[in-house]
């Protein structure tokens, strides 16, 4: 590493290298939108896994949707990947999160590689741009790269956050009563189907128009995800969130997600919600992927950044709901 601090530490400093650190707003995903709402799962999800939130009850969620990047004023025309975060709540059981974006596939296979990109899309100062020479370079050793990439410049603006669908890219084992596991990614699909619109369009309608279109589609009743389970098949690999697994796999039904109404941002009085994939709870257990370990550590160091805390290396940062 040619900069200080450790992995987790760099990889938030070249994210705001890119964007600009903004006072108590995360490095990614800055810009998003809070709502409520609750989950229930199906007979089908609770035979795949024991985890107390796939039994069937009414589940209370925290859902933040977020345009990708770390600028928090950010235009919603802009091209880029969209998350939605879900924040399960049983009444009889520990919090779980589903972190889930736009994009079919992560950009990189490690954090370390993660790292490099996000530090060759550091803007020149002079220019404005990055060293499109030096980027196309890494693009072209790591060809792995392209899907999510491509997606993300490739895809015009959604019409509402509630009309795209979100793919986790990476995978975890859902363990059933007996003990027996099944490995499997999660989609959420939008019930009022996908939906995008013109980029001149997406700039017409305002700087916030996911949010304002969301606000007035919640007004008129909830808006409703299904959530599906991509079951991996032979071969299929588990630890890297780079490669997509092929569209014929079996998907399951597992549950619907409604989102009832925006809520106030919930960060505040020293208060903050990390969601983190890798909160999990008995029933479903973590895959070998190298991103996916790397984020409870660079979240960490994100939070204590938001709450104005110094620490060296933290593993949980305080003030959030566990």
């Amino acid at each position: 590493m040619t900069e200080g601090g450790d992995l987790y530490e760099q990889l938030v400093d070249a994210a705001n290298a890119i964007y600009g650190s903004h006072p108590h707003r995360r490095a990614l995903h800055a810009k998003g939108t809070w709502c409520e709402g609750s989950f229930s799962a199906t007979p089908e999800a609770g035979k795949l896994c024991r985890a107390v939130h796939l039994q069937g009850d009414a589940i209370a969620a925290l859902i933040r949707f977020s345009n990708g990047s770390g600028d928090p004023e950010s235009h919603d025309a802009g091209r880029e990947a969209r998350g939605m975060a879900v924040k399960l709540r049983p009444e009889n059981g520990d919090e779980t999160d589903i972190l889930a974006t736009s994009n079919p596939a992560f950009v990189t296979r490690t954090p370390e590689e993660f790292l490099e990109l996000l530090r060759l899309r550091r803007p020149d100062p002079e220019t404005g741009q990055p060293d499109m020479e030096k980027l196309g370079a890494f693009l072209a050793a790591h060809p792995e790269s392209q899907p999510a990439i491509q997606a993300t410049i490739g895809s015009e603006p959604p019409a509402s956050f509630a009309q795209l669908s979100y793919r986790s890219p990476h995978t975890f084992k859902f363990v059933d009563a007996a003990g027996e596991g099944t490995w499997v990614r999660y989609r959420w699909r939008p019930e009022a189907g996908e939906a995008q619109i013109p980029d001149d369009e997406a700039r017409e309608r305002g700087r916030d128009y996911l949010r304002e279109e969301l606000a007035e589609r919640l007004r008129g009743g909830p808006a409703r995800f299904e959530l599906l389970l991509q079951l991996a098949g032979e071969g299929d690999p588990l630890d890297d969130p780079t490669a997509i697994w092929p569209h014929d796999r079996e998907l399951v039904v597992a549950g619907r997600l409604e989102v009832t109404g925006i809520v106030d941002d919930p960060e505040s009085e020293g208060r903050i919600d990390v969601f983190d994939p890798a909160r999990i709870v008995d029933g479903i257990e973590l895959s070998d992927d190298p991103i996916l370990h790397a984020r409870p550590r660079a979240y960490s160091v994100s939070a204590y950044r938001r709450l104005g805390v110094e620490t060296d290396s933290p593993s949980t940062p305080p003030g959030t709901a566990q």
